[in-house]
C-alpha cells in the first residue's frame, strides 16, 4: 500500500475512485462541494433524492460523474452534522476503508482529512485516516492453499488529499498511521496462525527476523536459561507440552542510554487447553488466540521501529503451550516463582498468570519508567465489559488515566476496573504464600490482585484483552488490538521525552 498526501481539490483527479462527504440532510463538505460544483448539481441531487442513508458509514457510489475525471465517487455519511464526533467519524472510516480494499480501483483520493472532528486536529484525523485503510489491507492468506494465489482487487495507492498546506507534522502522521497498520497486520497474522505452526519457537523466531531487519536486540531464553533464573511458575505451565518455552526479551533502544525504558510485557500462551484442567471442547480451537498479547507486543514493536521513536522500550514475551500429559502440572502442586513467592495452582487453566508473573519479576533488571502487560487472561472479562474495551488495572492512577486517554484518542478503548487491596484475601493458600485464582467472583480482579504482588517494585499497569484481542463467528480471526493503544502510549511518552 502507497500512501501520499497533498494540497488541492478533487474535481480535476484522474484516478479510479474520489472519496468525499456529505452530513445528513444534503450538508456537502468543501470536496464534495467542489465536486458538486463540477457536476453542476449532479452530485447534490442525487443525494437529495434519499440515494445516500442519513446513518453515518452510509456509501453511495456514482460513476462518471459529469465535468470530473475520476472513474467513480465514493460519497459517505457522516450522520447528522450537530451529533458529529469521533463515532460517527470511525464509523465512516471504517465503511471506506471497507469499500477501497475490496473494490475494483486500484487508485483512489480521499477528501476525509479536512472534516473537522471535535478536538481533534488534521494531524490526528491523518494518522487514523491512513492507519483504517492500512488495516483494512490485511488478509489471511497463509494456511489457504490455493485460494492464496487467487488474485484479488483493492486500492493499491492512496492519496489523501486536504486543502491545508502539507508540512512535516502531516507527513509524519501519514507514516506513522501506515506503521500502526503495519504492526496491527503482524499481530492480527500471529494470532490466525493455527497453533501447530505458531510455537514458541516461530513467535522466538519472528522477533528474531523483526530485530535483525529492523534493528533492535532481541534475546531469546530457553528452559535450562529459565531454570538457571528460578522461573518454576512459567515452567509449571510447559511441563504438559513437548514445545519447549521460550522468554524472548526485545530491546529498543531509540533514546537516551540514561533514559528508563517501558516495558511491555505480552502473554504467549501459543495453545491453552486448559492443560490438566482441561477446557469445554466448544470453541476451543480459539484458544490459539492465547498468544495475542504477545503478538501485540510483537506488532507494538514493528510499528516502534518504523516510526523510529525517541524512546527506550523493552519487550518481554514468555511462550509456551498449556497442554495436559503425564508430565503435566496438577491441581494442588505448589510451584516456586522467580521471586520466591510460592504459589498453589488450583487450576491449570489459570495459566497465563503463571507465566506472566515470573516475566514481571524479570522485568525489574531494566528498572522501568512503567510496566504494561497485555494479556488474554480472563473469561470474566469478557463478561464484565462485553467486547468493546479492554479491561485495565494498575498500582498508580497516573499511568491509568495515561493509557485511559491514549485508548480514547486511538479509537482504542480500555476501562478501568478496581485493584482493591480488599480483593487480595481471596487469594489465599492453606499451603502456599498464595493460590493461582481466587474464586467464582471477580474474576478479572483477582486475576490482576495476583499479578499485583510481583509488581511492587515499579508503576505498572494490566490490560487484559480476553475480549477485545480477536472476534468469533463468520469474521473469526485477531483484531490486532491493543497495537493501536500501545502505539499512542509509546507516541505521547516519546513526545514527552519520557521514557
Amino acid at each position: 500500500m502507497e500512501f501520499t498526501i497533498k494540497t488541492g481539490t478533487p474535481e480535476k483527479l484522474d484516478t479510479g475512485t474520489v472519496v468525499v462527504a456529505s452530513f445528513a440532510g444534503g450538508k456537502l463538505t468543501p470536496a464534495a462541494a467542489a465536486l458538486d460544483k463540477a457536476s453542476k448539481g449532479k452530485l447534490s441531487t442525487v443525494i437529495a433524492r434519499g440515494d445516500l442513508d442519513d446513518k453515518a458509514g452510509a456509501l453511495l457510489v456514482l460513476h462518471d460523474l459529469p465535468g470530473t475525471a475520476c472513474e467513480r465517487v465514493i460519497a459517505v455519511s457522516l450522520g447528522k452534522q450537530d451529533e458529529f464526533g469521533e463515532r460517527a467519524w470511525r464509523d465512516a472510516l471504517a465503511a471506506i476503508a471497507k469499500a477501497l480494499t475490496s473494490g475494483p480501483a486500484a487508485s483512489a483520493a480521499v477528501c476525509l482529512a479536512d472534516t473537522e472532528v471535535p478536538g481533534r486536529d488534521l494531524a490526528w484525523s491523518v494518522l487514523q485516516l491512513t492507519r483504517a485503510i492500512g488495516e483494512a489491507t490485511y488478509r489471511y492468506q497463509t494456511t489457504r492453499g490455493k485460494a492464496k494465489d487467487e488474485p484479488r482487487g483493492g486500492v493499491t495507492q492512496v492519496l489523501i488529499l486536504t486543502t491545508s498546506k502539507v508540512n512535516t507534522e502531516l507527513e509524519t502522521a501519514l507514516a506513522n498511521g501506515q506503521a500502526i497498520a503495519e504492526g496491527m497486520a503482524l499481530a492480527k497474522e500471529l494470532g490466525n496462525l493455527p497453533g501447530n505452526i505458531c510455537t514458541p519457537a516461530y513467535l522466538a523466531e519472528t522477533a528474531q527476523q523483526l530485530g535483525k531487519s529492523l534493528k533492535f536486540k532481541v534475546e531469546v531464553l530457553e528452559q535450562k536459561d529459565m531454570e538457571k533464573l528460578g522461573m518454576g511458575s512459567l515452567l509449571s505451565v510447559a511441563r504438559g507440552s513437548r514445545q519447549p518455552p521460550k522468554l524472548i526479551v526485545m530491546q529498543y533502544k531509540g533514546g537516551k542510554a540514561k533514559d528508563k525504558p517501558v516495558v511491555l510485557v505480552g502473554k504467549g500462551v501459543t495453545f491453552d487447553s486448559g492443560g490438566i484442567s482441561l477446557k469445554p471442547g466448544a470453541e476451543m480451537d480459539e484458544m490459539k488466540f492465547d498468544m495475542c498479547g504477545a503478538a501485540s507486543v510483537l506488532g507494538t514493536f514493528k510499528a516502534l521501529a518504523r516510526m523510529a521513536l525517541p524512546i527506550n522500550v523493552v519487550g518481554i514475551i514468555p511462550a509456551t503451550e498449556n497442554m495436559p500429559g503425564g508430565s503435566a502440572t496438577k491441581p494442588g502442586d505448589v510451584v516456586t516463582s522467580m521471586s520466591g513467592q510460592t504459589i498453589e495452582i488450583l487450576n491449570t487453566d489459570a495459566e497465563g498468570r503463571l507465566i506472566l508473573c515470573d516475566a514481571l519479576t524479570y522485568a525489574e533488571r531494566f528498572k522501568p519508567d512503567c510496566v504494561i502487560d497485555i494479556a488474554t487472561l480472563t473469561g470474566a472479562c469478557v463478561v464484565a465489559l462485553g467486547k468493546i474495551p479492554s479491561g485495565l488495572l494498575a498500582n498508580d492512577d497516573a499511568l491509568a488515566r495515561e493509557l485511559l486517554d491514549c485508548g480514547t484518542t486511538s479509537g482504542d478503548r480500555a476501562w478501568q476496573l478496581p485493584l482493591w487491596e480488599d480483593y487480595q484475601e481471596l487469594l489465599k493458600s492453606n499451603f502456599a504464600d498464595i493460590a493461582n485464582i481466587g474464586g467464582r467472583y471477580g474474576g478479572t480482579i483477582t486475576a490482576a490482585c495476583f499479578l499485583a504482588r510481583f509488581t511492587k517494585a515499579y508503576t505498572w499497569a494490566h490490560l487484559d484483552i480476553a475480549g477485545t484481542a480477536w472476534v468469533s463467528g463468520d469474521a473469526k480471526g485477531a483484531t490486532g488490538r491493543p497495537v493501536p493503544l500501545l502505539t499512542q502510549f509509546l507516541l505521547g511518552r516519546a513526545a514527552t521525552g519520557q521514557g
